[in-house]
């Protein structure tokens, strides 16, 4: 054991403490020694402990009962303080107050930036010997925690206690503001921020301040424009080592999180919560400038970027700013050409994450949004919701330029264009470029000489989704009849067409 550890054995013939049969080491022994010889000495030194701790004296605490087997810098004492509220070691820097002075030296680090823990691989130094043990199963693979339910693995006790509160459903942290309780101590603080407006991380490139250390490492790669953290799969490179544990899920499909109430399964937590907020109906987050509720922080923060008009993220190929980062990754992708999202039914490759999973439903036919004033259901929550809005006559996307409104953001960001020019939409084979992406898809099938679209009736295939719609009402059992002349058509449209008369003389 790292120090001064004390245990007393009350034998027959002697007196014996747990000094006589410890090995101590320094701090710089101790980091001479490689894993597999701290295991050992751990396990050793944690056997003779109890051995001696179950036939040694006990210690009871008066208040509560609780008994202590051995005296570590006075264990006994330093717990009764948690009776008496007594903290009589006090920072000099902050004048912050603690029960016990192993604690004060401790927090002391945040003051004076020592790190004595440095690991032997890759040269990281930690304030606390804990996160250092923790860091050091980063390269060792070792994960000693083991959940029962599920058997998942984790290297941190911390990870492990928070990842049990998914199965239990217990939320210890409870916001005083507005009674929302959380499983974890780092959402409760972030929450709490958002209350106290605290944005306690700040970008030493260009000062902004943030409220997440998440978004700040986000933030970073406007500036590096890179992460850290390469998948060896498909090459992509994450800024944190969660972001990219949590990508490894797309290559494996693991799917840890499941809806208690339909059973669904979600490989990401958050879309996890905002999946149970479709059966609650829950919207937790409100716009201070409108009123709009949102179910979850992201869409929050996204719209709130149409009131404010920010745009973070900027591409560097062309300039093009976007409110989120996944907006920019996805526009990048129109330079590079990439379309990571491939349908395995029919082989079609795409770009974004929604418009692969909006084709795939295409196959499904599953259509999971249904709006509740006319019952008409949708294959993404985008269209329900733009569709509400035919309900609600809102038009909440305003055009700067021109002050006209759309019921849609994408239909906003189309119409933009007839102001700037833009056509961010080129052809590789001849170089004309678009100002919309439908344009271009149906410019690129005159080279392909592609027809996606065959009708189920006669096998005739079109390049074009209106005309293959035209096409299939010439199937129609019951055309459309002009109530006038009770001629039938094929399409409504035709019925609004006018028959040139001729003037009488």
């Amino acid at each position: 054991m790292l120090g001064d550890s004390r245990i007393i054995c009350n034998l027959p013939y002697k007196w014996m403490v747990f000094e006589d049969v410890a090995v101590n080491f320094t701090l710089e022994e101790w980091a001479l020694l490689d894993f597999s010889q701290k295991k050992l000495y751990r396990d050793v030194m944690g056997e003779t402990f109890r051995n001696l701790a179950s036939v040694g004296a006990s210690y009871k605490c008066k208040d509560c009962g609780k008994t202590f087997t051995y005296r570590y810098h006075q264990t006994l004492q330093i717990h009764e303080r948690t009776h008496t509220g007594e903290k009589s070691y006090e920072c000099k820097k902050c004048s912050k107050a603690f029960s016990c002075p192993s604690t004060l030296r401790i927090h002391e680090r945040t003051h004076n930036g020592k790190k004595p823990y440095e690991c032997k691989q890759c040269g990281k130094t930690f304030r606390y010997y804990p996160s250092f043990q923790t860091h050091e199963r980063v390269h060792t693979g070792e994960k000693p925690y083991e959940c029962k339910p599920c058997g998942k693995t984790f290297s941190s006790n911390i990870g492990f206690q928070i990842h049990e509160r998914n199965h239990t459903g217990e939320k210890p942290y409870e916001c005083q503001k507005c009674s929302k309780a959380f499983s974890c101590p780092s959402s409760f603080r972030k929450h709490e921020r958002t209350h106290t407006g605290e944005k306690p991380y700040e970008c030493k490139e260009c000062g902004k301040a943030l409220r997440a250390l998440a978004s700040l490492r986000v933030h970073m790669i406007t500036h590096t424009g890179v992460g850290p953290y390469k998948c060896k799969q498909c090459e992509k490179a994450f800024i944190s080592p969660s972001s990219f544990r949590i990508h490894q899920r797309s290559h494996t499909g693991e799917k840890p999180y499941e809806c208690k109430q339909c059973g669904k399964t979600f490989r990401y937590y958050p879309s996890f919560q905002k999946h149970e907020r479709t059966h609650t109906g829950e919207k937790p987050y409100e716009c201070k400038e409108c009123g709009r509720a949102f179910s979850c922080s992201t869409l929050l923060r996204l719209h709130e970027r149409t009131h404010t008009g920010e745009k973070l993220y900027e591409c560097k190929q062309c300039g093009k700013a976007c409110r989120d980062y996944t907006s920019l990754e996805t526009h990048i992708r129109i330079h590079t050409g990439e379309k990571p999202y491939e349908c395995k039914q029919c082989g079609k490759a795409f770009r974004c994450y929604q418009s692969f999973r909006r084709h795939e439903r295409n196959h499904t036919g599953e259509k999971p949004y249904e709006c509740k004033k006319c019952s008409k259901a949708f294959r993404c929550p985008s269209y329900l919701r733009t569709h509400e809005r035919t309900h609600t006559r809102e038009k909440p996307y305003e055009c700067k330029q021109c002050g006209k409104a759309y019921r849609g953001y994408s239909s906003l960001q189309t119409h933009e264009r007839t102001h700037t020019g833009e056509k961010p939409y080129a052809c590789k084979e001849c170089g004309k470029a678009f100002r919309w992406y439908q344009s271009f898809r149906r410019h690129e099938r005159t080279h392909t000489g592609e027809k996606p679209y065959e009708c189920k009736e006669c096998g005739k295939a079109f390049s074009h989704p209106t005309s293959f719609r035209r096409h299939e009402k010439t199937h129609r059992v019951e055309p459309f009849e002009c109530k006038q002349r009770g001629k039938d058509f094929s399409w409504p449209s035709s019925l609004h067409v006018k028959t040139p008369t001729r003037n009488k003389l």
